[in-house]
C-alpha cells in the first residue's frame, strides 16, 4: 500500500537522481540507494535532502543525516514519514 509520503518521495528521488518513473516505482524497502544507484553520489544528497525538505515540509538537522539513512529506499521512507509524523 502507497503512502502520500511514498507517492512524493518516488517523484523526489525521480526528479532530482533524473530516475525514470518506472525504476523508482519499482523501489521496494530492501532497494539500495548510497553506494548502489551510480546517480546518488555524494554531490547529489544535499540536492535530494533539500527538496525533501521542500517537498514534504519538514527540515533535517545535520546530526540526522547519516550513512543508514540513504542505505535503502525503506530506510528512506521511513525517516520520511517519521519526520511528517513530528516524531
Amino acid at each position: 500500500m502507497s503512502t502520500k509520503t511514498d507517492r512524493e518521495l518516488r517523484r523526489i528521488l525521480a526528479d532530482v537522481l533524473g530516475l525514470k518513473a518506472e525504476q523508482v516505482a519499482a523501489f521496494d524497502a530492501d532497494t539500495g540507494l548510497f553506494g548502489h544507484l551510480p546517480e546518488l553520489d555524494s554531490m547529489s544528497v544535499a540536492g535530494l535532502l533539500t527538496e525533501m525538505e521542500d517537498r514534504l515540509g519538514f527540515i533535517i538537522d545535520d546530526d540526522e543525516i547519516d550513512g543508514e539513512l540513504l542505505e535503502t529506499y525503506g530506510s528512506l521512507l521511513a525517516f520520511a514519514e517519521a519526520k511528517r509524523a513530528g516524531e
